[in-house]
């Protein structure tokens, strides 16, 4: 298990089960239809906490170019790596996409509305006003990234001394992004990730799926480049205080 097939790894099954449920929620005749947005942002939020478990020890597990470069920017991780990271990171989310219209693959024949078979794959704007919907995504990111640079290890008080906390440490990260969703998700669908758009869209973009329409390249833009920024600045302020 080497850095880059963490990242990949970890990312593939962040969307494989980020992008499944949305799938579940929306696509006719599953198990799941229309069982709404908590279901969303809780799978979202555990599926974190499933990459994050996955490449934690072997790449840190940032699973996202927002996370590499914020923390690139603070002078936590060597430019050096960023590039083989965001690759790593963008082959992951298309196969994890790829492998969620396998599953369901049968699901995807029965929909017939192009919106939300691309909603499946990637975000788009409750309500489309470019500016607002680009402050969102940078609010979301900004949050998340500012919040990964203070969560600390656990130790033991008397003596300093630091505890791994193994799978359990992936938590702090799913409950910020729990947080988000619930909290900040209704205006765009908060990637907060550019390659968990990117990637997914580019696939439904490729899949022969009946019914699928556009892929929105209009919108593509602003879930990658807000979470970049939200990332800029929260690395700035946390640098700054």
């Amino acid at each position: 298990m080497t850095p880059f097939a963490a990242e990949f790894l970890g990312t593939m099954v962040l969307i494989l089960l980020g992008d499944g449920v949305v799938a579940n929620v929306l696509l006719n005749d599953t198990k799941g239809q229309n069982s709404g947005w908590i279901v969303i942002t809780t799978a979202w939020a555990l599926a974190v906490f499933t990459g994050v478990t996955i490449a934690g020890p072997y790449s840190g597990a940032h699973l996202s170019p927002a996370v590499t470069f914020g923390l690139a920017v603070a002078g936590k991780f060597p430019w050096a790596d960023v590039l083989s990271y965001m690759t790593a990171q963008m082959l992951g989310a298309m196969a994890g996409a790829l492998l969620v219209w396998v599953v369901y693959a049968d699901h995807f024949k029965r929909t017939n509305s192009a919106p939300l078979i691309l909603a499946v794959f990637c975000t788009g704007p409750a309500i489309r006003n470019y500016f607002s919907n680009t402050l969102s995504e940078i609010i979301g990111a900004f949050v998340l990234i500012f919040t990964v640079f203070y969560i600390t290890r656990a130790q033991i008080t008397e003596t300093k001394t630091a505890i791994g906390l193994g799978t359990v440490g992936a938590i702090p990260v799913a409950f910020v992004v729990w947080a988000i969703g619930l909290s900040l998700g209704g205006t765009t669908g908060y990637a907060i990730n550019p390659v968990r758009d990117l990637g997914p869209r580019i696939i439904h973009a490729l899949l022969p799926i009946k019914n699928k329409g556009g892929s929105d390249w209009s919108y593509a833009w602003v879930p990658v480049a807000g979470p970049m920024i939200g990332a800029g600045l929260a690395a700035l302020l946390y640098l700054s205080l």
